[in-house]
């Protein structure tokens, strides 16, 4: 079950003169993952330490720094403090820049998701901003200083409010172009074939409450299982599913033989009086599995110092 929203940040959305106070919330939950601790033999947990490369000795937090590398294995080091100072930089205006089309921004570029709500006295120009932007089909542009970090964001609009999307840099996207792709011909019957098929399993839209983690319900089972006293058996992926890198021999005969097989029946679609989808809070809980100690997730490991930017 999604847990409630907890604002991450105030800021202000800055177009022109007009400034929108808004609240950050992060879009996405990620508690529901299924996790393993490590253990010892015994059932003990595992501690995990860092050791001084040169003494070997356990190092305790209160005695770690932080440093940037200039050169190999050579260190500016920074205090808490200087760290803190330097993140205090950051600034809480999200800067739009311009206003683009909505398809103008390539999805290779998304990172992470957040939503943006109103905060106090920015209902109106929260309103009218979103409100511009799906009017003319297009999304903002913008700049924001965060944690140490200059980040270009989408602001975008759908009907229930504003997103902000992190956008990664050009340098950090690779390009199908780099793979030198073989480029095939295609024979026009094999393309209407194709879009034939692609026809029979159409749909109007995307509702993402249609898909289930599949995996992840067949991993609690057998720890179900395991917690019964069952043996675990693994799992069998039938036969008639497509094999990863398998060759077609045949790609007329496989269309025409798409084609033939009968689609899988859907459920019903509810009336489109309760198509929207509902908040997340709302959904129906995931089943989870009969208590078990082993199954918490571990303490995550301090980030290792960052190598040198490249020039």
């Amino acid at each position: 079950m999604v847990t409630s929203a907890r604002s991450i940040a105030s800021l202000t959305l800055s177009f022109g003169l007009v400034n929108v106070p808004v609240r950050l919330f992060s879009a996405t939950e990620s508690g529901s993952e299924i996790r393993f601790n490590l253990l010892d033999k015994d059932g003990s947990r595992l501690k995990q330490q860092y050791v001084n490369e040169r003494t070997k000795k356990v190092v305790d937090r209160k005695d770690m720094m932080k440093g940037y590398e200039v050169e190999k294995d050579h260190f500016v080091l920074f205090t808490a403090d200087e760290l803190k100072a330097l993140e205090e930089g950051s600034s809480h205006v999200i800067e739009i820049v311009s206003f683009v089309p909505l398809t103008s921004i390539d999805p290779l570029f998304y990172d992470k998701s957040y939503l943006l709500a109103p905060d106090k006295r920015g209902a109106k120009p929260y309103a009218l901003l979103a409100e511009a932007m799906r009017r003319s089909d297009r999304c903002a542009l913008a700049k924001w200083a965060f944690k140490a970090k200059q980040y270009i964001v989408q602001v975008r609009a759908n009907e229930d409010g504003l997103i902000l999307q992190q956008l990664r840099y050009a340098e950090e996207v690779r390009s199908l172009a780099d793979l030198n792709i073989e480029k095939a011909p295609v024979s026009n019957s094999e393309l209407q074939l194709a879009l034939k098929l692609v026809d029979t399993i159409a749909e109007d839209d995307f509702n993402p409450e249609e898909f289930q983690d599949e995996e992840k319900a067949r991993v609690l089972a057998a720890i179900d299982e395991k917690v019964a006293g069952k043996q675990i058996v693994a799992s069998s992926h039938s036969e008639d599913e497509v094999v990863a890198g398998g060759q077609v021999i045949d790609l007329m005969e496989a269309l025409r033989s798409s084609l033939a097989k009968k689609p899988a029946v859907k459920a019903a679609k509810p009336s489109a009086s309760v198509t929207k989808l509902k908040p997340a809070s709302a959904a129906t809980p995931t089943r989870k599995p009969a208590k078990r100690a082993v199954v918490e997730p571990e303490p995550a490991a301090a980030p290792a110092p960052r190598s040198r930017a490249r020039k």
